[in-house]
């Protein structure tokens, strides 16, 4: 077999194959056992039938087609191995160029290929992160929020004011119509907290249980989404939460300490630890950045093959649409609530799915250049972590992905994270103000396998501290 390369451009190759029809028997052996078991020819048993009476049969065409089609996979692979140059992507475009019977098959595959990329010195990057310095306003925000997990309701008789709770029933109608779907009664509702609907919460501050009062809002889902409606709110109650005081029986009563002290030393002790994640976080992303604005093919900024970037975008599409049931018409009404049209989702899809592709890319040619290796270990790691985020049975994620085919995407996953903080662990990373900052204790093994996504490598698995507290006084009671 003969096979040369052709570059079209840093990110497509065409790859001429020619192979000789002697090179081709085993081919021919398989394809005319295949076809004798499929054909029934009297005097023969199923099987059993010689080449020169299936071909009397059937003709030459059909063993011909057979052939071609199982030994061009297999010659386009050793073709791609003798080209160690060349690092396909993709799924490779085939056309069969000549099939000269007896004497040569030949064809093209036209296939997207990861380019020569050049990385910069990783020991000349330097990243900036932010203080990890924690102040008495950020724990006192973290104990309120503990309180309020257990603060109580109590009725008033005086207007709702910002962070009071009211039941209150709605309506809308448009054009005078009731809207049906509009309505609920005996609705709990957070003065101040926003999400319902455009003008709630004004017309609802300095309102009082038994008074009504209507305004003007858009829908924003439904028939009449993004039309002009007329929205009747009433108050029934109007409730205030009393929140328990911060002393040592508080402390008690929501964690396992005893004295309030050791709750907001633990709290602060927390919340350093979250930033220093986020610190963690920031210097992956910003060191990315950095290698991606840094590589270089020839002269020119990475370039990112066109067929990757429009499975990317076309992924995206399905995932948003997916949503809405695959309903157009329901994406292009949610579109409108978020004053986007679908040229802009379209665009700026296209252009998130170029920085993915791209830092893909850079991250794959920084593990070559690293060296980097996963075992089965890490694998089964990072298998068991996503499991738990999609809230699924490992054993259930397994077998989706191996359906899919996903397992190579995930060592893909797991070799870039480890060559990124590879990268980190070489870099410079400093505070604002010049100091160093040393990462070493966050970029252990358990962090690399925390996901590294393309357009966001930051870990956010760390929970506020008030919430973690709270669940270990749950547990405790």
């Amino acid at each position: 077999m003969k096979s040369t390369v052709e570059h079209l451009s840093p990110t497509r190759v065409r790859i001429n194959v020619e192979v000789p029809f002697d090179e081709l028997k085993p081919d021919f052996d398989r394809a005319y056992k295949k076809i004798a078991q499929q054909v029934r020819i009297p005097g023969f048993r199923p099987g059993k039938a010689p080449a020169r009476i299936l071909e009397a049969r059937i003709g030459r065409g059909p063993v011909l087609d057979e052939v071609v089609n199982n030994a061009i996979p297999a010659k386009y692979q050793e073709a791609m191995v003798s080209a160690d140059d060349v690092k396909p992507i993709g799924r490779p475009d085939i056309e069969v160029t000549e099939i000269a019977d007896g004497e040569r098959l030949a064809f093209t595959a036209e296939v997207d290929v990861r380019p020569e990329i050049e990385l910069p010195e990783l020991d000349g990057l330097a990243v900036e992160v932010d203080e990890t310095e924690v102040t008495d306003d950020e724990v006192t925000e973290q104990l309120d929020q503990l309180r309020a997990r257990f603060g109580t309701l109590a009725g008033v008789e005086r207007p709702a004011a910002t962070g009071d709770y009211v039941q209150i029933d709605l309506s809308a109608a448009v054009d005078g119509t009731e809207i049906e779907e509009a309505a609920t009664t005996g609705f709990s509702y957070e003065v101040g907290q926003g999400g319902l609907v455009d003008g709630i919460d004004e017309a609802l501050k300095g309102m009082s249980a038994g008074e009504e009062k209507t305004f003007t809002s858009k829908l924003v889902a439904g028939e009449h989404a993004d039309r002009d409606a007329d929205i009747t709110v009433k108050v029934t109650t109007v409730k205030e939460r009393h929140l328990p005081e911060a002393d040592d029986e508080f402390a008690q009563l929501a964690s396992e300490f005893d004295t309030l002290d050791e709750l907001t030393a633990d709290l602060r002790e927390r919340l350093g630890r979250s930033k220093r994640m986020e610190q963690a976080g920031q210097a992956r992303d910003r060191l990315l950045d950095r290698l991606v604005e840094g590589a270089r093919v020839g002269d020119d900024t990475v370039p990112v093959p066109e067929s990757i970037v429009q499975a990317e975008v076309d992924n995206r599409l399905h995932d948003a649409v997916h949503a809405f049931d695959h309903d157009e018409e329901r994406f292009a009404e949610f579109l409108s609530t978020q004053d986007k049209t679908r040229e802009q989702f379209d665009a700026e899809s296209r252009e998130e799915a170029e920085k993915a592709v791209r830092y893909r890319l850079v991250l794959d040619a920084l593990a070559d250049s690293e060296e980097v290796s996963v075992n089965d270990q890490e694998i089964t790691e990072r298998i068991l972590y996503q499991a738990q985020q999609y809230g699924m049975a490992p054993e259930q994620f397994v077998q989706q992905i191996q359906q899919a085919g996903q397992i190579g995407a995930i060592y893909q996953d797991v070799r870039r994270s480890k060559a990124l903080i590879t990268a980190v662990r070489s870099a410079s990373v400093t505070t604002p103000d010049g100091t160093a900052v040393d990462l070493s204790d966050l970029l252990g093994d358990d962090d690399a396998q925390a996901p590294a996504d393309s357009d966001d490598t930051a870990d956010d698995t760390a929970a506020p501290a008030a919430d973690e507290s709270a669940e270990k006084a749950e547990a405790k009671a």
